[in-house]
């Protein structure tokens, strides 16, 4: 897998919004930049890409400077070895899908890892789309194809502003796979912009966190879901956590698929298709999980882990209160009332056990890594 490092430290004002981006990345598989609408994530894809000529500071990619205000550097978009991959396909309209992906060879200018077509044809499965004109395509369809289109010019960066924003449930789930294949199969980093927490669960290996213009936070996905101090950005409802398991065994009589988080801790969720040995990323809503003093008996939850507790806070102007747990060396977060926080006495180093319904744990919140 290909990685890369980009320094950015640079401002930009538009139409009185005020973005001011700092942050070393080394970029390895896909990284993820998140927030909610308006927060200056596609405006920072913009600079990264050179599509932003008004910015002022320091944007460079392993060791070259593509803006340097102070010397007056400044690398034209054309002149990145950068491929955008937009919310809108923007295929030519007067090509048909194999002319589209030509047009990408004849003009690659990028000195990235080599992409053959016909790789590209396989694994975005677009054999069958190469006479088709853009119009007589769907939304996933033109998507795949941009995909494809964006690898030809041979990047050694992938950009994408929320190129699934358009597509329904079901679509979406099929393109992700596709882009999560990108690092591993053509060796190249992708950086993503989205505000759909599913869409980190499902690709983030680097999270950056955008807020009103700023950094709020950034690390790994399973890092940044955990924590406490963030569900102003990261949304209280959906809030939760990822956990890290391997496909165990598959208990066919009741579809049900064993998950083990650590040797002797297993859990329980609703039957996968998944091999065993696979490693899947789990998202547990905070919401679903319950926490007991003493393992529970006589109870239809199917998930009981054993688990410490290393923080609880407090919504004083709420019901509610967040515990941060450590199951197995990993971090899981509860969502529960601040009276049941106090009547159990949570603070951090006691003993507890953490409960999650198997039905709560769909297909929809499992992913492979």
């Amino acid at each position: 897998m290909s990685t890369g490092r980009l320094d950015l430290d640079f401002k930009l004002v538009r139409g009185g919004f005020d973005l001011s981006i700092s942050e070393a990345l080394t970029l390895d598989g896909v990284t993820v930049l998140f927030g909610p609408n308006g927060s200056g994530k596609s405006m920072t894809l913009r600079t990264i890409a050179g599509l932003e000529n008004g910015a002022s500071g320091i944007v460079r990619f392993d060791d070259r400077d593509w803006l340097r205000s102070k010397t007056g550097t400044f690398v034209p978009p054309h002149l990145r070895p950068v491929a955008h991959v937009f919310q809108d396909a923007r295929l030519f309209s007067h090509l048909d899908v194999a002319g589209n992906l030509a047009f990408a060879q004849r003009r690659a200018k990028g000195n990235g890892p080599a992409v053959s077509r016909d790789d590209v044809i396989e694994i975005f499965d677009i054999a069958h789309l190469l006479q088709r004109m853009p119009h007589g395509l769907s939304g996933g369809e033109r998507q795949r194809v941009a995909m494809a289109r964006a690898l030809l010019t041979r990047p050694r960066l992938v950009l994408m502003d929320e190129p699934l924003s358009a597509l329904d449930v079901q679509r979406r789930a099929q393109a992700l796979s596709f882009i999560e294949q990108i690092p591993e199969q053509f060796k190249v980093p992708v950086i993503y912009v989205t505000h759909q927490i599913d869409e980190v669960v499902r690709l983030a290996k680097q999270l950056v966190l955008i807020a009103g213009g700023r950094i709020e936070a950034s690390g790994s996905s399973a890092e940044l879901m955990s924590r406490l101090d963030l569900p102003p950005f990261t949304g209280r409802f959906e809030a939760g956590s990822i956990i890290e398991a391997k496909v165990k065994r598959q208990n066919t009589e009741f579809a049900l698929t064993e998950l083990e988080i650590a040797k002797g801790l297993q859990i329980e969720v609703p039957y996968l298709d998944f091999p065993d040995g696979e490693t899947v990323r789990l998202r547990i809503r905070a919401r679903d999980v319950s926490v007991a003093l003493s393992k529970p008996k006589g109870t239809s939850l199917r998930n009981i882990m054993p688990a410490r507790v290393e923080e609880v806070r407090e919504e004083a102007d709420t019901a509610f209160a967040e515990v941060r747990l450590s199951v197995a060396e990993q971090s899981l977060r509860a969502r529960i009332s601040r009276a049941s926080a106090q009547e159990l006495k949570l603070k951090p180093g006691k003993t507890v056990y953490a409960m999650v319904k198997a039905t709560a744990l769909d297909r929809r919140l499992l992913t492979r890594r």
